[in-house]
C-alpha cells in the first residue's frame, strides 16, 4: 500500500480529531461558565479578604531562564507501549529524562504561597522557538511555542502541527496542577525558583492523541507527564 496515502489519511484523521477536541474544550468551557464565574468570584473574594502581600518577585519583563520538566516514569512507559518516539524542537533539550525549554519572555508576579493570596503566581511565560515532537509510524506531531498561564486553572498552551501542517494555535495542551508547588525561593543568583507543579495531559489533548493514534482511552485526561521547575531571573 502507498505509504504517502497512509500518511495523508492519518493527517486527515488527526485534523478531525483536533477539531473535535477543540470543540469539546469550547463546549466544556461554555457549559462550565457558571462554574468559571463562581471560581472568578471566589478568587476575587480571596483577593479582597486577604491583605495584598509583598510579592516574592515581580518581573515585568522576563529575560532568560528556563522551564525543566522531569518526566514521570509512567509517562515514559506509556510512550513505549504506544510506540511513540519523543524528540525535541528548536532550543529544547532532553537530558536523560528531563526536558528543558528556554524562557523567551513574559511577565510574572509571585506571592508567598502561605499568604492565602490566590492565584499566588500570576502572569504569562513564553517559550517561543522550542517544543517536543511525538513520532508514531509515519505520523509526526509537533507541540511547540509553549505559553504557561498560571491562572485559575493554570494551563500550558501550545501550537500543534501534524506532519508539518499547523493544526491549531494556542491549543490547551497541559493542565498545570499547582497544589503540589513548593514555596517559591530565590537563589543566590537572584532567580525565582518555582518547583513541584505537576504537568498533566488536558482532556482536549487526551481526546486528540487517542483519536490520532487510533487507541481509545490509551491516554486518560489528567495523565501525569512530569513535574516542572521554572527558573526565572528577577533582575535583582
Amino acid at each position: 500500500m502507498n505509504m504517502n496515502k497512509i500518511a495523508l489519511k492519518r493527517t486527515g484523521v488527526a485534523a478531525v480529531a483536533l477539531s473535535a477536541a477543540l470543540t469539546m474544550a469550547a463546549c466544556s468551557s461554555d457549559s462550565g461558565s457558571s462554574s468559571s464565574s463562581s471560581s472568578t468570584s471566589a478568587a476575587a473574594a480571596t483577593s479582597s479578604t486577604v491583605t495584598n502581600p509583598e510579592p516574592v518577585a515581580t518581573i515585568p519583563a522576563i529575560s532568560g531562564g528556563d522551564t525543566a520538566v522531569a518526566l514521570d516514569a509512567g509517562f515514559l512507559d506509556a510512550l513505549t507501549t504506544l510506540g511513540i518516539t519523543p524528540g525535541v524542537i528548536g532550543g529544547a533539550t532532553l537530558d536523560g529524562t528531563t526536558l528543558d525549554f528556554p524562557i523567551t519572555g513574559g511577565t510574572a508576579t509571585v506571592y508567598p504561597k502561605d499568604s492565602g493570596y490566590r492565584p499566588f503566581v500570576q502572569g504569562a511565560i513564553f517559550h517561543q522557538g522550542s517544543g517536543i515532537s511525538l513520532t508514531a509510524g509515519a505520523n509526526v506531531i509537533q507541540l511547540e511555542n509553549f505559553v504557561v498561564v498560571p491562572s485559575k486553572p493554570a494551563i500550558l498552551f501550545a501550537d500543534v502541527s501534524v506532519n508539518g501542517e499547523l493544526a491549531a494555535a494556542s491549543f490547551p495542551l497541559f493542565n498545570l496542577n499547582g497544589t503540589t508547588l513548593e514555596p517559591v525561593t530565590v537563589d543566590s543568583s537572584g532567580n525565582a525558583i518555582l518547583t513541584g507543579t505537576q504537568v498533566e495531559v488536558s482532556a482536549a489533548a487526551a481526546d486528540f492523541l487517542n483519536t490520532t493514534l487510533g487507541a481509545p482511552n490509551a491516554v486518560p485526561a489528567n495523565f501525569l507527564v512530569g513535574v516542572a521547575t521554572l527558573t526565572i531571573p528577577t533582575g535583582s
